[in-house]
């Protein structure tokens, strides 16, 4: 097969570039001008703004037969401090992708578009898993963004036949997740306490219930999407089962080897968190197959060693 990924630079995209290379298949790698870029024998650099008609016109000359969504602005924290770029990023961008894939389609061509969503699409619903009926309420500029992208693509696929997929991914981490998330960031302050000598570390808010995956087993998930997901349907990407931060951190404690306790910080909170988000995966089970094959701690042992000395 021949994939697209776009945001292949980024901490996901390079995970599932790597992935697909071991499978065999060819790879086009759209990033924007100037970032770390992507390196492998079979894959092919393809400059690629998402803001932008004529480069995504360029980038889908690659002819691939699926495009995997990534490019984003993933960072909840940079959306807040601009909604109007994640907007024009992740909704508006994704719209323009979506059109673009749609006249291949009028000329002959057949190719699949996943959509990468986000389980934060659901927002603050009650302590149970969210199931992909659930109505989404989104509380922040990055998951209403979200939203709007899930929105023009489907309207694009039901106007066009553009074969269109989405994946709504919940809480992922491991090696080489940039630290201004939470669980690489709880790794790296772990690590500082213990070279001081313990003692107290600075958090946000460690109430919050997540569904954790491993990013590879998401890669895995992504995969399972592009051979068996249905055309204009939705899932969810998830663990199905809760921990809270707090939780994760006192484990990540452990691991690092060290006696601390959370600090929680007014300056590290989110105005609005959700408070529980759990993911309901029934509906990717029964499409593909797929389960998760790396266990929790074995996720929380790679991000200590990623950092290790």
């Amino acid at each position: 097969m021949r994939v697209l990924v776009t945001g292949a630079d980024g901490f996901v995209g390079r995970h599932l570039v790597r992935r697909l290379l071991a499978r065999g298949d060819e790879v086009g790698a759209a990033c924007r001008p100037g970032g770390p870029g992507v390196t492998g024998t079979g894959v092919a650099l393809i400059p690629f703004e998402v803001t932008d008609d004529g480069s995504i016109r360029a980038a889908l000359d690659y002819a691939p037969d699926a495009v995997v969504h990534l490019a984003a602005v993933a960072s909840t924290r940079e959306a807040r401090e601009d909604p109007g770029r994640a907007w024009i990023v992740n909704a508006a961008g994704t719209a323009r992708l979506a059109e673009a894939m749609a006249a291949r389609v009028a000329d002959g061509h057949d190719p699949l578009l996943l959509v990468v969503s986000s389980g934060e699409v659901y927002g603050a619903g009650g302590g149970v898993p969210r199931a992909e009926s659930d109505p989404l309420q989104p509380i922040s500029p990055y998951a209403a963004s979200k939203v709007g992208a899930e929105v023009a693509a489907l309207e694009v696929w039901r106007r066009t036949g553009l074969r269109t997929v989405v994946a709504r991914p919940f809480t992922h981490t491991g090696p080489g997740q940039d630290p201004r998330f939470v669980l690489p960031a709880f790794v790296s302050r772990l690590r500082a306490a213990r070279a001081s000598g313990g003692g107290e570390v600075v958090t946000g808010n460690l109430d919050p219930v997540r569904d954790l995956l491993d990013v590879r087993d998401v890669v895995e998930a992504y995969l399972a999407l592009l051979g068996a997901g249905a055309p204009g349907e939705v899932y969810n990407v998830a663990r199905g089962e809760g921990r809270s931060l707090r939780e994760l951190f006192h484990r990540l404690a452990e691991l690092v080897g060290v006696q601390a306790e959370p600090k929680p910080s007014a300056e590290l909170q989110r105005a609005q968190d959700i408070p529980h988000l759990v993911g309901d995966t029934s509906k990717l089970r029964r499409a593909t197959g797929w389960s998760p094959a790396i266990s929790l701690d074995a996720t929380l042992r790679g991000l200590v060693d990623a950092q290790a000395d």
